[in-house]
């Protein structure tokens, strides 16, 4: 017996909106590296731990830290403005996004390479002697 029509609507919608969601669960954060920043406050990292010309995620807490010229510390928040993910690293004087491949100079948290369209969000550093302090 086939099915009937008003079945084949039923079953096709069922299918599309079954894709539909598991779509957007692609695109969703899973508290892994990708979504919503996770700081919650303020966060600290050794100065020798930031290397010139390059930076640190500090995991976790919703920051990353850079070191563009010695001396000269800078921090952002790791979530993309392009969709969300955290960025995963920093390399070759950029701050990298993992989801789209997007890139951030290490300077001033602006747009190197798209998607995104603009830059992350400044923090706070300061030098505490040894260590670096960072807030929003």
């Amino acid at each position: 017996m086939s099915p009937t029509r008003r079945e084949l609507i039923r079953t096709t919608l069922g299918l599309a909106a079954l894709a539909t969601g598991a779509g957007l669960t692609a695109c969703s954060g899973d508290g892994k590296g990708q979504g919503v920043s996770s700081s919650s406050g303020p966060a600290s990292i050794a100065a020798s731990k930031v290397p010139v010309g390059g930076g640190a995620v500090l995991e976790g807490k919703g920051y990353v830290v850079t070191q563009p010229t010695k001396w000269a510390y800078k921090a952002f928040s790791t979530v993309c403005p392009h969709a969300g993910c955290n960025v995963s690293a920093v390399r070759d004087g950029v701050i990298i996004c993992p989801c789209h491949d997007s890139h951030f100079k290490i300077a001033d948290g602006s747009v190197a390479q798209g998607p995104a369209t603009t830059g992350l969000t400044a923090a706070t550093v300061t030098v505490d002697g040894s260590n670096l302090k960072v807030s929003a």
